[in-house]
């Protein structure tokens, strides 16, 4: 019998556009094989620094490694480092990675390198990809509303193209014809892929996905055929705004009710400047208490935000993230998040903030460490 040395660590990577739930799913998914008594190590990925999904990771009692300045794909060596820290302190016997939501061809650049150079340490998984629903009903013409230009909306069609298994998520906001409907627009789409629906918000649906990343065996990858100054172009319409803030108050406050009120006027102050909101994702951590986090998503410029997680008590101080995701100017972007987030600092009395860390910027050309198209 091989030893637990011995074994191959499951790599398994879950991608998807910006928005569509891929940090929540990755949390149920390591508590679901932390439950079987498996050790799971997980790696978060941005263009920059300074992530929700880190925070969001943490709080939850995970180790987590995070890759800044680049994808996946372009930063290979790094993807290995984390893997390399992980296991000296865990020793996973899993590793989740969750790539940019912006990046795609991560078979070519990621699953097949890792096969063929790594292969002795590491069994490849499936490769999923997230929906958020709405935004795949517009994207495929099956809804109205907000929406990308064609340039970004290559690279979102391309995510699901190389994906092994299409994940309809947020299956709980739509009725049953809606979603009858999305699944044989999707399957008639990119019919490569196996179809399955769940929500990582309530859990139903996640077993079934759970157990085709945990089948045994190789299965059949799929490089991409991807036009990379395409690619690149898409990519560059997104503007990235990561801000981290110290929070200060001279009493204490509600700080879930704050940080919602500052997602809504936040999104309402940027939908007439942007052509559409990716994703906004913002935390108030408070360290040292029961319930140390809330987290508030908004997906999509007509959306409202959404409350994730909440705080279990009044809080007098705290460390505010923000990451906005955006096709918009960057620098806009900036202009009308601190603009907000004074404006919400000053309608609560006696209350501070002292901007820690904030950048902005257009994702640069996707370069790959390694590309290969050829099935291992």
């Amino acid at each position: 019998m091989m030893s637990q040395s011995e074994r191959k660590a499951r790599y398994i990577m879950t991608g998807g556009f910006l928005g569509a739930g891929k940090t929540t799913a990755v949390v149920r998914l390591a508590r679901n094989l932390t439950d079987r008594g498996l050790r799971v190590g997980l790696i978060s990925n941005d263009q920059s620094r300074g992530l929700v999904d880190t925070a969001a990771m943490r709080s939850h009692g995970f180790a987590v490694e995070e890759i800044a300045g680049g994808c996946f794909c372009c930063r290979f060596n790094s993807l290995l480092d984390a893997t390399r820290s992980l296991t000296r302190a865990t020793r996973p016997d899993v590793f989740i990675a969750e790539p940019v939501g912006s990046c795609t061809d991560l078979i070519a650049t990621v699953s097949y390198p890792l096969r063929r150079i790594y292969g002795d340490e590491f069994e490849i998984a499936p490769l999923s990809v997230l929906v958020d629903p709405n935004r795949a009903a517009r994207i495929l013409g099956l809804s109205e509303g907000r929406s990308f230009s064609e340039k970004v909306i290559y690279v979102y069609r391309k995510q699901l193209e190389e994906a092994d298994i299409i994940v309809i998520n947020k299956c709980d906001l739509l009725d049953a014809e809606s979603l009858d409907r999305l699944r044989r627009a999707l399957r008639d789409a990119f019919p490569r892929a196996e179809l399955l629906a769940c929500s990582a918000r309530t859990g139903d649906g996640l077993e079934d996905w759970f157990g085709k990343l945990l089948e045994p065996g190789r299965h059949k990858m799929h490089a991409l055929a991807l036009d990379y100054a395409r690619y690149a172009d898409g990519e560059a319409l997104l503007g990235w705004l990561n801000a981290t803030a110290a929070i200060s108050a001279q009493q204490e406050f509600d700080a879930n009710a704050w940080l919602l009120d500052l997602g809504r006027r936040l999104g309402a102050a940027l939908r007439p400047q942007v052509r559409e909101i990716a994703h906004l994702k913002m935390t108030l951590d408070v360290r040292d208490i029961a319930g140390s986090l809330c987290v508030v998503s908004l997906v999509g410029g007509d959306a409202e935000p959404e409350m994730r997680e909440t705080l279990a008590d009044r809080v007098d101080a705290g460390t505010l993230v923000i990451n906005l995701r955006a096709e918009g100017d960057p620098e806009l972007m900036r202009r009308v998040t601190t603009q907000v987030l004074n404006e919400c600092i000053d309608n609560v009395p006696g209350l501070s903030a002292t901007i820690e860390h904030l950048e902005r910027f257009r994702p640069a050309k996707p370069t790959p460490t390694h590309r290969l198209t050829v099935p291992v």
